[in-house]
């Protein structure tokens, strides 16, 4: 075999694309945002640090701009992929 893409004559693998689902998607721009949960992990995270009575359209937070990035942020710290 030869090694024109430069794994097959070393005998090493591609390398193996991770196929990570976010805990949490934020939707939006400009002054609203919307957080989604996309895992359990991530629905138990909002329901452990969002307010029962924040906005909601469907299952999604709403979220201010001046909030979403401290948002966004406390949820990686806690270990959350967020996307």
């Amino acid at each position: 075999m030869s090694g024109q893409f430069g794994f097959g004559a070393a005998g090493s693998s591609p390398p193996q694309m991770r196929s990570e689902i976010p805990d949490l998607v934020v939707y939006g721009e400009g002054t609203l945002y919307l957080l989604h949960a996309s895992s359990p992990r991530g629905a138990a995270w909002i329901a452990a640090h969002i307010p029962p009575d924040a906005q909601r359209l469907g299952t999604a937070v709403a979220v201010e701009h001046r909030y979403i990035a401290n948002i966004v942020r406390g949820a990686i710290f806690d270990g959350l992929r967020v996307r």
